[in-house]
């Protein structure tokens, strides 16, 4: 006897913050996301660097791979929901 799976799991999203003057273009976010989240701004920054741009937000799990990766410590995420519950509070 089997059992039919009908719950959906509930998906995860984060939001992506980038300190964009912090990027020196190492690429690492952009090359391991998972989800294919982030790309290459075509604008410089201060330093002269290009550093990432969200392009694909609804597809963030949230599972900070680009926090870990990032050695100028310049990108970081958080829950969908969690910085608006901060606010509101």
């Amino acid at each position: 006897m089997g059992f039919a799976m009908e719950e959906k799991e509930a998906q995860v999203h984060g939001n992506i913050f980038i300190i964009k003057d912090r990027c020196k273009e190492c690429g690492f976010c952009i090359e391991f996301c998972p989800e294919g989240v982030l790309q290459k701004s075509e604008k410089f920054n201060s330093k002269g660097y290009h550093p990432p741009i969200v392009v694909n937000p609804d597809r963030c799990v949230n599972c900070a791979l680009c926090e870990m990766l990032c050695p100028e410590f310049a990108i970081w995420n958080t829950l969908k929901g969690e910085v608006e519950a901060k606010i509101a509070s």
